[in-house]
């Protein structure tokens, strides 16, 4: 069943077509790369995807609901209530703990809950770091706490911009074994990369170039 589709999705901006006619499915359960040069439409399709922007043009269905043309408000309460986002830049309150940074996805969800924050950073493998602020932080220990912020409300979608992008090689592969583990455990996962160690360790993979797909592939060597 699909979780995700977009039916003939553009985006225009002035004569610049950012996203041209795309269409996809993503369903329940699945792991998918975007990939593609700068400049390809993967930032686009993720703010459209994420509920960050509405597309100019077609149709993005969430769990069978157009959002396409849903007003600000509305994409905050769908963003909040079914997507997980990871970003590249991990957006982390420096004034917080680790452990109240993801307690801060729950007070804009619901009730802020020590006991289900802690879990959170438990499956990403912190919980001996719950008490540190983000500058008493390793980058890796950093997006790991993204990682858990966006677990924590049990989204239907984890979205995920870049999230090894700012990572050396070990912290990188630390993320890597975590989506796997998210995608044993059911998650649905878009992770959109440049980086092709990255992406080709996805289920499956699709590459944009000037806005189009250019190609939508299962990976054969997924899961070796």
């Amino acid at each position: 069943m699909s979780l995700l589709e977009l039916k003939n999705v553009s985006k225009i901006y002035g004569e610049l077509k950012a996203l041209d006619q795309v269409s996809l499915k993503v369903d329940t359960g699945e792991w998918v790369a975007i990939m593609g040069p700068s400049g390809s439409g993967k930032s686009t399709m993720m703010n459209i995807i994420g509920c960050m922007d509405r597309p100019t043009s077609g149709e993005v269905l969430l769990d069978g609901k157009d959002i396409s043309k849903e007003g600000n408000k509305n994409l905050t309460v769908i963003r909040r209530d079914k997507i997980g986002l990871i970003f590249q830049q991990f957006h982390l309150v420096n004034y917080l703990t680790a452990v109240e940074n993801v307690m801060v996805a729950q007070y804009y969800h619901s009730m802020p809950d020590e006991k289900e924050a802690m879990e959170a950073l438990e499956r990403v493998g912190l919980a001996d770091r719950a008490r540190h602020l983000p500058s008493q932080l390793s980058g890796g220990e950093q997006q790991r706490v993204c990682i858990a912020r966006a677990l924590i409300n049990y989204p239907e979608l984890i979205l995920a911009d870049e999230p090894t992008g700012n990572l050396d090689e070990a912290n990188e592969n630390i993320v890597i074994d975590i989506f796997r583990q998210l995608h044993k455990d059911g998650t649905t996962l878009v992770v959109v990369t440049h980086d092709p160690e990255v992406g080709e360790v996805a289920q499956r993979i699709i590459t944009l170039e000037h806005g189009k797909i250019l190609r939508d592939e299962k990976n054969r060597n997924f899961g070796s």
